[in-house]
């Protein structure tokens, strides 16, 4: 896997609306209401999951 993206600042992304559900129901949910949390924890789930492929 390819890393050097990681040096990066930001990064952008586009997200469709069932996307933006869910994280925010994860935000209400686990994170009291922190989108930026649920952002994190999503990511993380999905980095985890691509790494075990």
């Amino acid at each position: 896997m390819d890393e050097a993206y990681l040096d990066l600042e930001a990064v952008e992304l586009e997200l469709d609306e069932e996307l933006l559900d869910a994280i925010d129901e994860k935000a209400f949910a686990e994170h009291r209401d922190n989108r930026e949390a649920a952002i994190r924890d999503l990511l993380d789930e999905w980095l985890k999951e691509r790494d075990e492929e």
